[in-house]
């Protein structure tokens, strides 16, 4: 049967849809793109049928797209490992092949994103084809790729490379799903009213880590409740300390109270430090004797006996003034001030409601004591570590009745405290919420083509704030509202709220502004910086250089520290033909060892045993030798699965093969880099770059005068540690929209100023900023309108498939069926899911407060705003097939008990994805695939 016909047609069609002009409908004559009526009850649904002249519907269309498009990003992403992509990636790289012309590409998107988004980015516009990009950038990138550093498999974790190009495919694929249409117009996506995700949950959370209960954190709720005083003799006298009650929770089990000092929790840092070395720990608040004083209101039925109070707790005054708020509980977020002597008192009349004066004691430190603690357990290797278990359970104490009246009041202090922030939220969002308006024609502004330039040139036109329109403006003091929650927020809500004021205000007494502004105003940070370049770069009669020594230096001690690691663990081994044949692995070729982890997983084994039995590494092994290796790996599964303490003596020599592995192949990894250090190459591109990035950067701040905005932010700082404190120590205040108006006053008094400085910079740029505003518009150009190229023309792929006899129809319109079911299964697995989650969390922390949905400004802009489809980003934040975002497995002392945590991290991961709908295998697609990349290379060759 002759086909050459309905290649031809196809051809056609691919070459119409590059230049725009479509056979298939008119669509001149429209005055926009036709819609589907909405199915209703007894009437057929038309998303069941494709439109006359097509042979796919809507959801067909799309799907299918989406299928092919990742299917091609899948194949680019990991062909960027490979020595030649960039040889038949097209200009501006050389290729041994001569020139690749774009529609002649392997990796079209890749090639098209680099040409439209990378290389005209406006640092790198002015690089050079021949000097930068072909004679090192690619040298570079193609001796880095030919040094083979080792793989995920290879080391049992997920290396950082794996971890960036499963980001960089979910990215690169959600940019071309949404940024290139299909031909017909009719393309839409799976829409499901009922199961929009919502993340008021999310935020619901956001006070709850200030609640004094109900806020379990890895099977811990905790919270640092009151202070006591105790006496402790040292030598002949006796001593008094600060004592923190701690309340511990667990499920199923009783609440108990532990006391422990300050001192207790300096020895839990340096024990955790012990216990999981190399382990990232926060750092221990400083030691803060402040107390913090507040008022309460007392009930008069009690008898005097219950006005006595704690060592913790002290009476400080009481006033019969019943007409002052309620805010007076709490004042504004933590007070600091001088501890005051209790005045005295006279009697009063039962039932009489009187106000109390109170000091307590230590407060700010016990807050950001809470705030250390909970910090450290939402990492659940320190939550279920020794040292945590032992702090957290070990000496338990009862509670007298003072101390519980001292923590029934600090614990009405913690729910005031998040009352009193959710009503400055609360302020701040109404007052966001009246320029709603203004806001709105900001953001068309915005989204309209060119939008981002039209602002910068109002910023770069205009010398004031009021000079600007008035959308403008209004943007400004929404912006002054937001800046002024976001200081109230990181210096006055949290519980760790003092101890970042306290480190900042220190931080900022330190700063030589003065000196810092005379520096930045006399000294040229290029020539000082071309001048450090000059002397770490050098190479004086062809030696290494500085730079070269420094690195080199670090990755040797790297490399000598990891053999004596393998010296070690060959002593253990004693085996030295297992030790040797580990070894050749590590240091053989590629496609040998690629064929050693395919025969791991065909016979299902560790790829330490494919190791050793094979004959393709040297040396080769005897059969007792096989033999033994064989029984300690089968030693080794039973060790780990049933925890045979018998079973662990035989497992040892397997456990050591399995750490030798890893050592030898990170020994390696280090050599490569250090190879790859020592190469000239490597230093030039180093230069480079930075004569690309830093030198304009420099140039713009020398003409623009920065050195004077060091003064502005020097003032800003003064004033907002100013207005900070008077917040702390005021505490009779009962309007909170004074403390909302002084926070938005501090931002007024000092936009200008800011203002200032962008303004400068901006006519002073040389049109740097102009460039980098363009290059974003061309970004949003492509996702709002698509690839000048044309639109990918999904019917007609399809039409001409089955006419040459590619594909069977049914078959491949049924797989699309199936791929869009399992779509609608995996949404609404994935809904279900984020549900449960919000559910149990809701559940566990229902003592908690919510705080309220963030202030209007803070949604004015959408996905759809940009181009990006909400729906594809929904796809995008639902995909739980990447990479665990849990951190790596570290080094452990046992290695038995490190591979069975590994396991169970696994046996995890797969409960918690449990009923996922598994995606179906797809066979007649796979057949599109050559036509597709055609039409892919035509649309994008542009």
């Amino acid at each position: 049967m002759d086909q050459t016909p309905n290649i031809g047609a196809l051809d056609g069609t691919v070459d119409a849809v590059r230049h725009g002009k479509l056979p298939q409908k008119d669509h001149t004559k429209d005055v926009s793109l036709p819609t589907r009526p909405k199915p209703n009850g007894g009437a057929l649904s038309t998303d069941s049928l494709p439109q006359p002249g097509n042979a796919l519907t809507g959801k067909q269309e799309h799907y299918l797209k989406r299928e092919l498009l990742s299917q091609q990003v899948d194949f680019e992403i990991t062909e960027l490992a490979s020595t030649t992509a960039l040889q038949r990636f097209g200009a501006p790289f050389r290729s041994d092949y001569g020139e690749v012309a774009p529609v002649d590409s392997d990796l079209p998107i890749l090639r098209f994103i680099f040409v439209h988004h990378v290389r005209n980015f406006p640092f790198l516009d002015q690089a050079r084809e021949k000097e930068f990009w072909q004679d090192k950038l690619q040298v570079f990138l193609e001796l880095f790729a030919q040094k083979h550093i080792s793989s995920s498999e290879d080391r049992l974790e997920e290396s950082k490379r794996r971890k960036l190009a499963i980001k960089a495919k979910k990215l690169v694929e959600l940019m071309m799903v949404s940024g290139i249409p299909t031909a017909s117009g009719y393309e839409e996506r799976i829409r499901f009213s009922e199961l929009e995700v919502v993340d008021r949950g999310a935020q619901d959370q956001g006070l709850l880590v200030n609640a004094p209960e109900g806020h379990s954190i890895n099977g811990w709720d905790v919270n640092v409740a009151g202070v006591r005083t105790t006496s402790v003799k040292r030598n002949f006298r006796y001593h008094q300390h600060a004592e923190f009650i701690i309340r511990v929770k667990q499920a199923g089990k009783p609440d108990h109270y532990v006391g422990r000092r300050y001192g207790e929790f300096a020895k839990l840092h340096k024990r955790l430090r012990t216990e999981l070395p190399g382990k990232v720990l926060a750092p221990l608040p400083r030691k803060n004797k402040n107390a913090t004083s507040h008022t309460f209101f007392a009930g008069g039925d009690d008898d005097d006996g219950s006005s006595v109070s704690s060592g913790s707790t002290q009476n400080t005054g009481i006033t019969h003034d019943d007409s002052a708020s309620l805010r007076n509980l709490v004042g504004m977020g933590h007070r600091r001030g001088a501890s005051l002597q209790p005045d005295r008192a006279s009697p009063r009349a039962s039932g009489e409601y009187r106000k109390e004066h109170v000091v307590l004691y230590r407060e700010d430190q016990r807050v950001s004591l809470r705030a250390f603690l909970r910090t450290f357990l939402q990492n659940s290797q320190i939550a279920g570590s020794k040292a945590m278990y032992e702090f957290l359970t070990g000496s338990p104490i009862k509670v007298n009745e003072e101390e519980m009246e001292d923590i029934d009041r600090r614990k009405l202090m913690d729910e005031k405290r998040i009352e009193e922030q959710k009503r400055f939220y609360e302020i701040a969002r109404q007052r966001a919420k009246e320029l709603d308006v203004y806001m709105e024609r900001f953001r068309r502004d915005i989204v309209e083509r060119n939008g981002l330039t039209q602002l910068f040139q109002e910023i770069k036109d205009k010398e004031r704030i009021t000079d600007l329109s008035t959308e403008y403006q209004k943007f400004a003091e929404w912006l002054r509202i937001e800046v002024a929650a976001t200081i109230y927020h990181l210096f006055l809500a949290e519980d760790n709220s003092p101890e970042l004021f306290a480190q900042a205000k220190r931080i900022h007494s330190m700063l030589p502004y003065t000196a810092l502004k005379q520096v930045i105003r006399f000294a040229n940070p290029a020539v000082v910086m071309n001048g450090v370049l000059d002397l770490f770069l050098a190479q004086p009669f062809g030696t290494r250089s500085l730079a070269q020594r420094v690195f080199g230096m670090a990755l040797n001690d790297g490399i000598k520290a990891f053999q004596k690691s393998i010296d070690a663990l060959v002593v253990k081994v004693d085996e030295d033909v297992f030790c040797e044949k580990l070894k050749s692995f590590t240091n053989a070729d590629e496609d040998t060892k690629n064929n050693v982890r395919s025969e791991a997983v065909v016979d299902g084994v560790e790829l330490v045993v494919a190791i050793l039995k094979s004959d393709e590494i040297k040396p080769e092994l005897s059969p007792e030798q096989i033999g033994k290796a064989f029984n300690a790996y089968v030693a080794w599964n039973n060790a780990v699965e049933n925890v045979d303490d018998e079973m662990k003596t035989g497992a040892q020599l397997f456990s050591y093969l399995k750490q030798l592995l890893k050592m030898y192949t990170r020994q390696r990894d280090k050599a490569m880099m250090l190879s790859v250090i020592e190469e000239s190459v490597t230093l030039y591109l180093f230069r480079d770059l930075f004569k690309i990035f830093y030198e304009p950067l420099v140039r713009v701040y020398k003409s623009a005068n920065v050195y004077n905005s060091v003064t502005d932010f020097a003032g800003f700082m003064d004033d907002m540690f100013h207005v900070l404190d008077h917040a702390q120590r005021q505490d009779v205040s009962a309007d909170p929209n004074q403390t909302v108006q002084s926070f938005i006053d501090l931002c007024a008094r000092h936009q200008d100023d800011f203002y200032k400085f962008v303004h400068e910079v901006h006519i002073h740029d040389n049109g740097l900023f102009t460039q980098i505003m363009g290059w974003l518009e061309g970004i949003l150009e492509f996702l709002r309108n698509g690839p000048r190229g044309g639109k990918l023309d999904m019917n007609a792929l399809f039409q001409g498939a089955v006419e040459m006899g590619q594909i069977d129809k049914a078959a491949a319109i049924a797989e699309i069926d199936h791929l869009i079911k399992w779509q609608e299964a995996r949404k609404k697995w994935h809904q279900d899911k984020t549900r449960q989650k919000m559910a149990a969390e809701n559940s566990s922390s229902s003592g908690g407060a919510a705080v309220p949905t963030p202030p209007p400004g803070s949604t004015t802009f959408r996905s759809s705003d940009f181009g990006i489809n909400e729906a594809d980003l929904a796809d995008l934040d639902g995909d739980d097939s990447g990479s665990d975002s849990r951190e790596d497995s570290e080094e452990d002392a046992n290695p038995i008990a490190a591979e069975q945590k590994r396991r169970a991290k696994k046996q995890d991961h797969l409960r918690r994805n449990a009923g996922e709908p598994v995606k179906p295998e797809v066979k007649q697609l796979k057949m599109l695939k050559e036509g597709f990349l055609s039409m892919l290379r035509m649309v994008l060759a542009d």
